[in-house]
């Protein structure tokens, strides 16, 4: 479907970088608080509580613990982007290009810590930080052909949490926690506007032949978006977990997003601002765990909920409140099940898989590729002793293929279309121990 593009479509990239559990940017909807959790596709990640990083995905899983502990780690996130059979129109052009892109992706390191401190046998208190996302894409101009629909984008996001949780009875346990977001983008797009060209006819007489004498061209680069922005956001969260046996257990939780007011330099097409208003997506996740009577195998799943349905508008506020952009994002679910096998003393072994649906609906763009996308897992835990673990996790996502049409009109228009597919590998790290 075509649909007019502006510039700052893709800075809204800095506003889903600030979101407290989860980011989409380069199309992928990505978690990074634990290695398990990669090694599993999340499943079940609300309630399994084998480590600390439970607590990001529901404080009141902290009551199951009863003794204090802690997880750190990091997630090493490669993305693959790329463009396929596209074709430009320039401004001021009549003639179509074609261009291609394989490798608009790369590479990024998310860390995390968790810690969790029983006080007692009801009440325990925790705190975490970790990165929920950082990355790094760019459309080179010089290989790109159609800049102004590329680009650069560098993104990170830091959460710090603070939770407790609380048992009720045997059963039930509640928990709830406070969310301090700070995110940082930086954007460029550009465009390259040419005048001129092309040929003229000049007839030096009425007896003489017609001659074609070439028309200079001059080309001129406008930058289009220039972004550098950072804010800070309070959310908070809130869970509870029902325990049918030892061996049985479900889990709910809901997080709350704040909209950021993300301050800085941001340029749009000459004029300047220094807000970027950015309304971040709530939420909710189910998940259960059942552990086979007489068995080594567990199986595990989730079903989380996220409103990217709140992404309307991109706002900006200087001279006078402009909207840089206009999107139609919708609410999502992703879907995932998984299974761990505890081998033996030493080992525990685990895989997943996730069914993710994409945040975009009718209108797509080439610098923000999005699909629903596959997640395969697997993992393991190497137990070093009674007291230490350490976790590896890896996840191959598998975009699908988008048809992408696209216009921008500055006084002048430009047009492209292509066919965008985004993939990406998680790899997970971590040390976990208790005291």
């Amino acid at each position: 479907m075509s649909h007019k593009f502006n510039f700052a479509k893709s800075a809204l990239l800095i506003g889903s970088a600030l979101a407290a559990a989860n980011v989409n940017a380069a199309g992928f909807q990505l978690n990074a608080q634990s290695a398990t959790g990669i090694g599993r596709a999340f499943a079940g990640d609300a309630v399994i509580a084998d480590n600390a990083s439970v607590m990001a995905r529901n404080p009141a899983a902290m009551a199951l613990f009863d003794e204090p502990s802690l997880s750190l780690g990091f997630e090493t996130i490669i993305t693959d982007i790329s463009v396929t059979d596209g074709h430009y129109k320039g401004f001021t052009k009549t003639e179509t290009v074609a261009t291609e892109y394989n490798d608009a992706g790369g590479a990024s390191i998310a860390p995390n810590i968790h810690y969790i401190h029983p006080i007692n046998e009801k009440f325990a208190l925790g705190i975490n930080l970790y990165s929920n996302f950082g990355t790094s894409t760019e459309f080179k101009d010089s290989r790109f052909v159609g800049s102004e629909y590329g680009g650069k984008t560098d993104i990170m996001s830091l959460n710090l949490g603070v939770s407790g949780s609380y048992r009720l009875n045997k059963q039930w346990s509640v928990g709830a926690g406070l969310d301090l977001i700070y995110g940082k983008g930086e954007l460029e797009r550009n465009a390259n506007l040419s005048i001129g060209g092309g040929t003229f006819e000049f007839k030096p007489c009425d007896f003489c032949q017609p001659q074609e004498i070439p028309l200079p061209e001059f080309t001129s680069e406008l930058n289009a978006l220039k972004a550098e922005a950072d804010g800070i956001g309070l959310g908070f969260n809130i869970g509870t977990v029902y325990e049918l046996n030892e061996n049985n257990r479900f889990g709910l939780s809901y997080r709350y997003s704040p909209e950021i007011e993300a301050e800085g330099d941001i340029e749009f097409v000459g004029t300047k601002y220094d807000t970027l208003t950015l309304p971040l997506p709530d939420m909710a996740e189910l998940s259960g765990y059942h552990h086979i009577d007489n068995t080594k195998f567990a199986l595990h799943y989730s079903v989380q909920w996220t409103g990217w349905g709140v992404f309307k508008t991109l706002d900006a506020n200087g001279p006078a409140r402009k909207t840089l952009n206009e999107y139609h994002w919708k609410d999502g679910f992703h879907y995932s099940i998984g299974g761990t096998y505890y081998l033996n003393s030493n080992w525990t072994l685990r895989a997943g898989y996730m069914y993710d649906e994409s945040a975009q609906d009718e209108l797509t763009s080439i610098s923000v590729p999005d699909s629903d996308r596959q997640w395969f897992s697997t993992g393991f835990t190497y137990h070093i002793n009674s007291k230490s673990d350490v976790d590896f996790g890896f996840t191959y996502l598998m975009g699908k293929d988008v048809e992408v049409s696209e216009e921008t009109d500055l006084g002048v228009v430009s047009t492209i279309t292509g066919t965008t597919r985004a993939n990406a590998i998680l790899v997970g790290l971590q040390y976990s121990r208790t005291f």
